[in-house]
């Protein structure tokens, strides 16, 4: 049997008590909250982070995990699904490589491959999506590349600097995934 939410160079753990402190640092990233978020790139306290971890562990419709190296279990980003519809077996699927000396190392795709196996595989979910600011062209690159498709488009949906961003909405099913999870 494979080893589930493990990869040759991370695997997805829970986020722990000494993860907070971290985790504060990228909410306090603004360039990093930029990428990540919509919201506004507003300072938070670990006090907050550690709430709204709570909040995620609580609730029904939502995973969050903490993307570790293997070689020493250094915590780096983080992954997860929201908005989960279980009666429609769909997910907003999330990912951020908050440790900027791990971008552009394929750990974002590894992360995104391992979460996405977990929510078809282990989940059953038959629809997974995710929103994408058109100014993130890496990433948009790497959901092509995992599948995704583009279904539509938010007009100008975000406003940063003065200049106004669409917003785009890809998905992938399950049978999609099936066809094409060799591809990594």
């Amino acid at each position: 049997m494979k080893k589930l939410l493990e990869g040759k160079n991370i695997r997805l753990t829970a986020i722990e008590k000494q993860d907070i402190n971290e985790f504060t640092k990228w909410y306090n990233n603004t360039e990093f909250m930029r990428y990540y978020d919509v919201i506004s790139a507003a300072p938070k306290s670990s006090e907050d982070v550690l709430e709204m971890i709570e909040d995620v562990r609580k609730s029904t419709d939502k995973y969050i995990f903490a993307i570790r190296t293997i070689k020493n279990n250094k915590f780096i980003g983080v992954t997860g699904f929201e908005n989960i519809l279980w009666n429609n077996r769909n997910a907003l699927i999330y990912i951020g490589i908050g440790n900027e000396n791990y971008r552009g190392q394929g750990i974002g795709e590894e992360a995104l491959y391992l979460t996405m196996e977990f929510g078809f595989e282990e989940l059953n979910f038959n629809r997974i999506y995710l929103n994408v600011l058109e100014y993130n062209t890496k990433a948009i690159s790497l959901y092509e590349k995992l599948g995704f498709i583009k279904e539509g488009t938010h007009r100008e949906f975000i406003i940063r600097d003065g200049k106004k961003y669409d917003m785009y909405l890809y998905g992938i099913l399950k049978h999609e995934w099936n066809n094409n999870k060799h591809i990594k």
